[in-house]
C-alpha cells in the first residue's frame, strides 16, 4: 500500500471517531485496483450506539438542578399511575359506552392526587407542590391533561348517575339497567321470531322507554344510560322492525280535525247569523206597510 493511501484512511478514521468504532490502527488488506482505496463504512452497533445515547443524556440531564422535593416527586409519580389508570378505563369501555358506571372510582382518585398537586396548603415538611409542579412550564401540563379528562366526565354527564359523592351508582340508574336487562333478555328469548318478539316484549320495552323519558326530565340520565337507550331502540325498529303505538296518536287526530272543519264552522255560523238579521230587518218594514194600508183603508171608509 503507497503512503498516500495510508495517510487518506488515517484521516478518514479521525473524521468518524465519535461515529465508528472502526480500529483505525489496522489498514486494509492489500488489494489491487480500486478495491485497495475502499474505507470502512461509518457503521455503529447496537450497544456502542446506546451507551452513546445515554452519555449525552446523562450529560445533559446533570445540568439541570434538581428543584423538586421528595414529597413532590411522589405526587407526580401517583398522579402518572392514576392518570393511565384512569384513561385506560375510558378506552376500554368506550364501545359500548359504560365509562359513568365502570370508571368513577378511577375518576375519584385522579381527582384526589390532582387536588393535592394543585392545592397551595404544604404538605409533610411544610413543603407545597403547587408551584413546582403546576406552574413551572408554560404549558402547564399536569393541568391540561387533567383538564381534557376531566372534560370528557363533565360532558358525559356521569354525576346524573351516581350518588351524591360519586361513590356508587345511584338508585334510579340501577333501576334502569335492571329494566333495560329485562326487555334485552326478552329480546334475546324471541330473537328468531320477531313478530313474536313485537308482541310479547312490547310491555317491557314501552316500560322501559316510560322510565328513559321521565329520567330525562328529571336530568337523571347519564351517557351510559342514553348510548345503551339509543341501542335498544335500534334493535326495537331497525332490527327487529317493531312499532310501538304511540298514546299521543288520538288526542293529536282530534286537534287536528277540529283545526280542520273549525273554517267550516265559522262560515257555517257567519251564514245563519246573517240570514236571521235579514229576517228581522225585514219584518219591522212589512208590519209598517201593513198599518199604513190599514189607515188608508180606514180614511175612504
Amino acid at each position: 500500500m503507497d503512503v498516500l493511501t495510508k495517510f487518506t484512511f488515517v484521516i478518514a478514521c479521525w473524521a468518524v471517531t465519535f461515529i465508528t468504532v472502526a480500529d483505525c490502527s489496522n489498514y486494509p488488506s492489500e488489494m489491487s485496483g480500486d478495491s485497495a482505496r475502499k474505507l470502512p463504512s461509518a457503521v455503529i452497533p447496537v450497544s456502542q450506539a446506546s451507551t452513546l445515547g445515554s452519555f449525552y443524556s446523562l450529560s445533559l440531564s446533570s445540568l439541570f438542578p434538581e428543584d423538586l422535593d421528595e414529597y413532590c416527586i411522589e405526587l407526580l409519580r401517583i398522579y402518572r399511575q392514576r392518570y393511565v389508570t384512569y384513561a385506560t378505563c375510558l378506552v376500554t369501555y368506550a364501545r359500548p359506552v359504560k365509562v359513568c358506571q365502570n370508571c368513577y372510582t378511577d375518576f375519584n382518585s385522579l381527582a384526589d392526587i390532582y387536588k393535592n398537586i394543585s392545592s397551595d396548603q404544604p404538605g409533610p415538611g411544610n413543603v407545597s407542590c403547587h408551584d413546582s409542579l403546576m406552574r413551572s412550564d408554560r404549558l402547564m401540563l399536569l393541568y391540561a391533561l387533567f383538564s381534557q379528562l376531566d372534560e370528557i366526565w363533565t360532558s358525559a354527564a356521569c354525576k346524573q348517575c351516581l350518588t351524591k359523592e360519586q361513590e356508587a351508582l345511584s338508585n334510579d340508574t340501577v333501576y334502569f339497567m335492571t329494566t333495560l336487562n329485562q326487555s334485552l333478555s326478552c329480546f334475546e328469548q324471541y330473537k328468531k321470531n320477531h313478530s313474536e318478539l313485537c308482541k310479547d316484549c312490547k310491555a317491557s320495552y314501552k316500560k322501559l322507554k316510560a322510565l328513559y323519558g321521565r329520567m330525562d326530565k328529571n336530568q337523571t340520565l347519564c351517557i351510559d344510560l342514553e348510548d345503551a337507550m339509543n341501542i335498544t331502540q335500534q334493535l326495537w325498529s331497525k332490527n327487529f322492525s317493531c312499532l310501538l303505538p304511540r298514546e299521543e296518536t288520538v288526542p293529536v287526530i282530534a286537534v287536528s280535525s277540529f283545526m280542520l272543519f273549525l273554517p267550516i264552522i265559522f262560515y257555517l255560523s257567519s251564514f245563519l247569523h246573517s240570514e236571521q238579521k235579514k229576517r228581522k230587518l225585514i219584518h219591522p218594514k212589512r208590519a209598517k206597510s201593513s198599518n199604513s194600508l190599514m189607515n188608508i183603508q180606514d180614511k175612504f171608509n
